[in-house]
């Protein structure tokens, strides 16, 4: 390990990008995709003086420190003023060194964009000085300031304990609620609570008898059951929101297996809230050691593969598959503790399915070798497994996670998973090695693809966040642009700006007009997707993911970290709250309007190879059901089925099967978080030892 000290002097001649000609620039610096250090603004100058000091501990050499530096813009995004590296394997130890750094745009390389004036001294690390100590103290605060929720030791213990049984309850209405807003009457939602699981309902809007055909599953840890706490607001638009009133549902006092219809009076307040609770016994979680391994009896394999096997379509159609999980260590993780080293464990979920390994102390590589295993109810889960330092005294310490998609599995492969960060942005230090199976019913699979997916207990809170805001409204202009280019390929055609073109829209217009059937909608849809599959599998295919969204999910973290400062020093966002909740409204909707173009893009782009064989197969039928039904039959069927649903079935959760369908494809941004970082050979200890003993 070594020290860096920078002094960071001044700039000279930097990029103008105010209107008033000038800048307000600041520097950040950057190893290995971290942000280390962050100067001051220097307001209105181009030529700012900066003369700050930094100390920076290095853990090798190979990376070099990034420069990058900005023009600050309050309530804006930063534009940026160009940037530069340092090797730091050139410079020489012990000796002071003074750096000019010419600053560069990527995207601009012939543009001049000034210089940095830098003055560095490395020397080795020796002994645990009090600043090297502190310096270690602010880097750990820093490493765990993007950890999860208050993850306290206690409550993931509890979650580590197997699942006694499941509680499904639907939410189906509210009757008569006390009315809260001046217009006589409230827009309420329901929190549900047990133990440190809850949920939130969906908000009706204007109404004092709301249906929400909602449902929810909770755990039960206790035989006996427990409490389910269950509160009705009224939301508030800038303000607090209004208490409605409380009930609750004793889990010990109905019986198990049997559907139980509950009208519950509301205390401290008015109405009823009606609910279908179910309780089922649960065996679809377990943690075992490596010894003990389901899929390697060969007796128990065959068993789970008959279980799974197409003859076995319509028993029990929730259970979709299992998944096997292989625990077995983590290399290189990152220095959590001031003593320079961590208290690993490991917590693996699915869903709302969480199991956790036993913790390896004082420890950078441990070994847990733990097998998990989970039935799995939605093949497009997705397996998160995140790596935690125990603290005893306060909140566990994140020190990195992945996220694998089921469908991507390779079973029995053990793979190395470079960790990533909390948002699954970047990387961060530290590989864990898995060994994943998944034994899936195909058939299943596809028909639990057209309900809505299970939603996750743990509630979060949305915040506003610039980058954030920023980054949907690109993604959200990313998909119109598409819309707006394709109507203006469409009227040049008509305007006849290239005669060869026009001419062969022309003939093409005449002819699917004169011979147009219905048919040949899903069928066009049928022929897209062929397309590109025979690009992918013939190696034609030159897609190239845009960047964008990567680049700016890079400096996220940054950007969030900047605006928590923002928040704490001035308190801005407590002073305009109703102003952040319609912000927080936009961004959330320019993400799902973005989301929802590039879910459709992702389907045809056989980014989720299953899912378009999956629209391939449905294409197909409503292709020849089309061609072969007069289009008066479907409406009539269609219609039919609409008006009688809720005579059939009074609680049925209302859903849109394509709608479901979409929900499985990932979009641009979650493309991102799932891939795969390859990780460094050179960075094993193992592979240092063996050399070592070499």
């Amino acid at each position: 390990m070594y020290q860096l000290d920078i002094t960071l002097r001044r700039g000279q001649s930097l990029a103008a990008r105010d209107r008033g000609g000038t800048s307000d620039p600041y520097v950040k610096f950057k190893i290995g995709r971290k942000e280390v250090f962050r100067s001051k603004i220097i307001h209105k100058n181009l030529n700012p003086v900066w003369e700050e000091k930094a100390c920076i501990l290095v853990d090798h050499l190979r990376e070099p420190l990034y420069i990058k530096v900005f023009d600050y813009d309050f309530g804006l995004q930063d534009d940026f003023m160009g940037s530069a590296f340092l090797d730091l394997a050139q410079l020489e130890l012990n000796r002071p060194t003074d750096v000019t750094l010419t600053l560069k745009d990527p995207h601009y390389p012939d543009h001049d964009l000034g210089i940095i004036l830098l003055s560095v001294i490395l020397t080795p690390k020796e002994g645990e000085s009090r600043d090297v100590t502190m310096l270690m103290r602010k880097s750990w605060k820093r490493s765990s300031k993007f950890q999860t929720q208050s993850l306290r030791l206690s409550d993931l213990h509890r979650k580590s304990h197997l699942w006694r049984g499941i509680v499904s309850i639907t939410l189906i209405e509210g009757r008569d609620l006390k009315a809260m807003d001046s217009n006589g009457l409230s827009d309420p939602y329901v929190k549900f609570r047990l133990g440190h699981q809850k949920y939130k309902s969906k908000i009706m809007p204007k109404t004092l008898n709301p249906q929400w055909r909602e449902q929810f599953d909770f755990h039960l840890y206790e035989e006996r059951g427990g409490i389910i706490d269950i509160t009705a607001w009224d939301k508030d638009a800038g303000k607090r929101d209004d208490f409605i009133g409380r009930c609750q549902v004793d889990l010990s006092a109905l019986s198990r297996e049997q559907t139980h219809k509950l009208e519950l009076q509301l205390e401290e307040g008015e109405g009823h809230l009606v609910l279908l609770v179910t309780l089922t016994a649960s065996a679809t979680v377990s943690i075992s050691d490596l010894s003990v391994n389901s899929l390697e009896d060969q007796k128990e394999r065959e068993e789970i593969l008959k279980r799974y096997s197409p003859l076995r379509i319509f028993h029990n159609l929730k259970d979709v598959g299992f998944l096997q999980v292989k625990v077995i260590r983590a290399e290189g993780l990152m220095a959590a503790d001031v003593t320079g080293k961590s208290d690993p464990f490991c917590v693996v979920e699915l869903n709302n399915d969480r199991l956790l390994t036993h913790t390896v102390y004082k420890n950078l590589n441990p070994e847990w070798n733990k097998v998990f295993t989970f039935n799995i109810k939605d093949i497009h889960s997705v397996l998160e497994v995140t790596v935690y330092d125990e603290d005893r005294d306060r909140s566990a310490d994140f020190l990195g996670k992945v996220a694998i998609p089921l469908l991507s599995i390779q079973n029995g492969e053990q793979k190395a998973y470079v960790l990533k960060n909390k948002q699954l942005t970047g990387p961060t230090k530290g590989v864990i090695y898995l060994e994943i199976d998944v034994i899936f019913n195909a058939v299943k699979a596809s028909l639990r693809t057209l309900i809505p997916k299970e939603q996750k207990y743990i509630e979060e809170e949305n915040r506003l966040s610039k980058q954030l805001l920023l980054r949907n409204f690109i993604r959200m202009k990313r998909c119109v642009m598409v819309l707006v280019n394709a109507a203006y390929y469409v009227n040049s055609c008509f305007d006849w700006d290239s005669p060869p073109r026009s001419l062969a829209a022309f003939v093409l217009f005449l002819f699917v007009v004169w011979n147009f059937e219905l048919y040949m909608i899903p069928l066009v849809l049928l022929l897209l997707l062929t397309w590109n599959y025979f690009l992918i599998i013939s190696g034609k295919d030159n897609r190239q993911r845009d960047t964008v969204v990567e680049d700016m999910l890079e400096d996220e973290e940054e950007e969030d970290d900047k605006d928590d400062k923002d928040s704490e020093k001035k308190g801005f966002i407590n002073k305009i709250y109703a102003i952040q909740e319609v912000c927080v409204s936009v961004q959330n909707i320019l993400d799902e309007v973005a989301s929802f173009g590039e879910r459709i893009k992702n389907t045809f782009n056989w980014t989720v190879p299953f899912l378009s064989w999956l629209a391939i197969v449905a294409l197909c039928v409503l292709t020849v059901i089309l061609y072969c039904i007069p289009l008066r039959y479907i409406v009539l069927v269609w219609g039919i089925n609409k008006f009688t649903k809720k005579l059939r079935s009074p609680y049925a959760i209302d859903n849109n099967e394509l709608l479901d369908f979409l929900s499985r494809v990932p979009s641009d941004v979650q493309v991102v978080q799932y891939q795969e970082l390859k990780p460094d050979p050179s960075h094993s200890p193992y592979k240092r030892k063996k050399n070592n003993l070499g």
